[in-house]
């Protein structure tokens, strides 16, 4: 009898464990009865000083500044961590500590008279992990940076970051995932359940409308309700409602006139009321300028938090401008987030998580997340004979493993482009190598050593070495093939520019050119390798080489991972999560991105947010989202508009087969199931992505001429071999919003259904039909602009 319990018992916990560490959607209230009573004692227990402390956070601590008040603190748990909540030990309240980022935790690497090192995992960036669109593995990432958020004793990831990328000059946009919400919602629910599997907490950001870095404290982003609803808001709804992230981060940039971080439409109406979302939310750092209002609104905790902020609050509750009872609700829900930490619940750190495991997901990711652009001729994967390789641009020697600022991480180690192929068996011109590598070391050497808000702001990049056609033809006579990476990095404070960074530099268009010809006039292949971090301009040279492998910002296993494609280790398979236009021009957003300053407008106040002892700039500017809902394909789909690579595309070392796509109804009733078959009919086991577009009718409202409704991944299918792929669509994936009557409606009429491999590459359509118009949601009235937009139509 013990025996048989025993086997129960251990049957019963593998069950918890499986469904701990799955990628389900959590459901069911956080805390407990007996919890809720703990947190009613210990409010009712607490100063007005302590209350006002707790809504507080303790302070920021920069390496290289002066003044910084965190340091204690975070040196006391984590070293390098972005900030922290008060610690009450009268009360039992203990701290939780953040820390970012959306490519892996980033922490000091070492700490004062220890001689141990706490080095983070450079996961691959966002934007590569929505070009793999495999769902699962992104959870798998989540569990794998979970893992170190644990052991190294944070409480919260800042992080995942999913603004839309609305520009592609956007200087974060490697941080976000796509320019579609529904790939951005699903990648972002991922990694938060992957993360919190873990039992350490995330800080899904930055909510909402953050879609540049030009004057990110002080714009006020303007926006239609309609493209805020289905376009801009619309991957947080599905994060928060299938993944229930512990916290949310409100955004610097003011929405429709409000700061977002003292928006009572946003982050009550929207976030709580409609969406249901259960746990804090938490200011950016210096973000906004009220420290009242925002209590009000419901941004719970300000960050990183100063004493003028507290002394405000205690003031407003002693002349009555703010509720005591607004402290309470606010630290409730702190407190059912800390009631969960690891920190409060004794977790004994370990220090030591498994970064060579770790290591090891990083690099299936960055070989998954790759783009085969260009194949011609077969030139990918590499021929059995070619060993000797000659390898142009400085980024083949200093490969860019993820991008500068919060989305940075410490890493151990990166493989660069070289030290990948090596370790693939193949070798690498060495007197090529010499020449790159003295160049970089000489031009590094010349740079000014960058300290405190500078080293977080990304550098002016080497520029790429002069190659002499002597040297080129040099290489084209003893080697087999050319590689030639093209590297872009970008991060916070700025955007990028479109000379030189959007289009390639003259020297880098120069360098394709004369490797390609040389190489091509000696019977051999030349393949350019893009390690990037946001979309560039390719259709004016991409003629030239024979292949192009989009590799993105890979992780530190950048170096292998690459190799792992191009070598046919792993057939790649991502496709692309973002539009690659023409020219710059083409983006529909190109006209006003990043926004106007307003010469005449009063510079906006600071507040007591801690920003103007920064000195950091703030210039009243605006930004009008006249494209309205017509983002990315939605408007190069709509509007006709050819493009260089469209949304979804990708090659493959294979060929698959679109078959038998069916439907489970002719009418729409509630929900309807379809499924396509996909066949490998090549030589090559392979994965294919399996995109579904819905285009509807518009008879009430306008529509894009399509939209992403749903997507699916494959197993590795052997040539030959077939699986049978199911998609179910309910009411909100056919639904648009009406903004006249605040609702969520699918209007009458027919719809197609699109099994496609990319948006431009529809290989199945079926069709149904909806009998009477549904209204699916209604919602608040919320964030309605206080001006008419002239917006974009087809």
């Amino acid at each position: 009898m013990k025996s048989g319990k025993a086997i129960v018992i251990m049957i019963l916990l593998f069950i918890i464990c499986v469904y701990l560490s799955s990628c389900s959607p959590q459901q069911g209230k956080w805390i407990s009865v007996k919890e809720q009573k703990k947190i009613q004692k210990i409010i009712f227990s607490m100063t007005l000083e302590e209350k006002a402390s707790l809504v507080v956070g303790t302070g920021m601590y920069i390496q290289g500044t002066e003044g910084s008040s965190n340091k204690t603190l975070t040196e006391k748990y984590v070293s390098g961590s972005a900030g922290a909540t008060a610690e009450i030990p009268r009360v039992g309240v203990t701290p939780m500590i953040l820390a970012d980022g959306p490519a892996g935790l980033r922490i000091s690497p070492t700490r004062t008279d220890d001689k141990n090192t706490y080095y983070c995992t450079a996961f691959p960036i966002a934007t590569m992990l929505a070009s793999t669109w495999d769902t699962e593995l992104v959870c798998k990432v989540g569990r794998s940076v979970g893992n170190e958020i644990l052991e190294y004793g944070v409480d919260v990831l800042l992080a995942p970051a999913l603004n839309l990328h609305r520009n592609p000059l956007c200087g974060r946009n490697f941080e976000y995932y796509s320019e579609d919400p529904l790939v951005t919602g699903k990648m972002t629910a991922a990694m938060v359940k992957g993360v919190q599997s873990k039992g350490v907490g995330t800080a899904i950001k930055h909510f909402a409308g953050n879609n540049q870095e030009t004057n990110r404290f002080t714009v006020d982003t303007i926006v239609t309700e309609r493209a805020l609803r289905e376009i801009y808001l619309e991957g947080f709804r599905i994060a928060v409602q299938e993944a229930q992230p512990w916290t949310v981060m409100s955004s610097y940039n003011k929405l429709n006139g409000t700061y977002t971080s003292e928006s009572y439409d946003l982050l009550t109406k929207i976030l709580r009321e409609d969406w249901g979302f259960e746990g804090f939310v938490m200011t950016d750092w210096l973000g906004g300028s009220d420290s009242v209002a925002q209590m009000k609104t419901g941004n719970d905790v300000l960050m990183p938090g100063n004493q003028n902020q507290t002394a405000n609050i205690i003031a407003a509750v002693g002349n009555g401008s703010l509720d005591e009872k607004v402290l309470d609700r606010n630290i409730e829900r702190i407190l059912n987030i800390m009631l969960k930490s690891q920190r409060n619940r004794g977790y004994k750190y370990s220090n030591k998580p498994d970064l060579k495991g770790n290591a090891k997901i990083a690099r299936q990711a960055g070989a998954d997340g790759m783009v085969l652009l260009k194949n011609e001729g077969e030139s990918l994967p590499l021929a059995k004979g070619i060993k000797n390789i000659a390898a142009f641009g400085n980024t083949s020697y200093e490969i860019i493993t993820g991008g500068t600022g919060s989305g940075n991480v410490n890493e151990a180690y990166s493989v660069a482009l070289v030290e990948g192929l090596i370790n693939g068996g193949y070798s690498v011109n060495k007197s090529l190598k010499d020449n790159y590598t003295a160049y970089i070391e000489k031009a590094k050497a010349a740079r000014p050593v960058l300290t405190g808000l500078e080293a977080f702001m990304p550098q002016e990049p080497v520029a790429e070495m002069e190659v002499s056609a002597e040297l080129v033809g040099k290489m084209a006579d003893e080697t087999d093939l050319a590689l030639i990476t093209i590297g872009r990095n970008s991060g916070e404070f700025t955007d990028r520019k479109k000379d030189g960074d959007f289009y390639l530099t003259d020297k880098e268009k120069s360098l394709i050119k004369a490797v390609s010809k040389t190489f091509v006039d000696k019977g051999k292949k030349t393949i350019v390798i893009l390690n990037i971090g946001g979309v560039i301009e390719t259709a004016s040279w991409r003629d030239m080489p024979d292949a192009i492998l989009l590799a993105w910002q890979p992780g530190q296993e950048a170096g292998n991972a690459i190799v792992d494609v191009i070598s046919g280790k792993v057939n790649p398979s991502g496709k692309l999560a973002d539009s690659f236009p023409l020219v710059y021009d083409d983006v529909p957003s190109a006209k006003n991105f990043p926004g106007v300053e307003l010469a005449n407008a009063p510079e906006p106040p600071a507040g007591d947010s801690g920003r103007g002892s920064l000195g950091l700039p703030a210039k009243a500017a605006e930004v009008v989202y006249e494209e309205d809902i017509y983002v990315g394909y939605r408007y190069y789909d709509s509007f006709s508009k050819p493009v260089a690579y469209e949304f979804g595309y990708g090659l493959s070392y294979t060929q698959f087969e679109y078959n038998s796509l069916k439907l489970s109804s002719k009418s729409f009733k509630n929900k309807l199931t379809v499924t396509v078959d996909i066949k490998n009919t090549g030589k090559t086991a392979g994965r294919e992505v399996v995109q579904i577009y819905l285009s509807a009718p518009a008879k009430k409202l306008n529509k894009p001429a399509q939209e992403l409704t749903a997507f699916g991944k494959t197993k590795l299918l052997k040539p030959g071999q077939k699986q049978t792929l199911t998609f179910e669509l309910n009411p909100m994936d056919l639904a648009s919003f009406d903004t006249d009557s605040s609702s969520w409606i699918a209007e009458t009429g027919r719809y197609i259904v699109k099994a496609a491999a990319s948006s431009r590459d529809i290989r199945q359509t079926a069709a149904f039909t909806l009998d009477d118009e549904l209204v699916v949601q209604k919602v608040n009235k919320a964030l309605t602009p206080a001006r008419a937009i002239n917006t974009l139509r087809p």
